[in-house]
């Protein structure tokens, strides 16, 4: 199964990692390290919570003025 992963900067150091199918989410020192352990908190998820994936999640951008802010 193929899902999404969308990692971002922490606040403090590191990385915040999220699965958007399942909603799932960890952190890790590395953009190595948060994908390992969100791919390991999403199996633990699915073990509970079994899910059939439909097609492929899309990820893209939109820019907000700086007016709007």
């Amino acid at each position: 199964m193929e899902l999404t992963a969308v990692l971002t900067p922490a606040v403090e150091s590191g990385y915040v990692a999220l699965n958007p199918e399942t909603g799932t989410t960890t952190q890790g020192e590395s953009l190595e390290e948060a994908i390992v352990n969100l791919k390991e908190a999403t199996e633990l998820y699915l073990e509970e919570f079994p899910l059939t994936v439909t097609g492929c999640s899309l990820l893209t951008t939109f820019h907000i003025s700086e007016d709007a802010a």
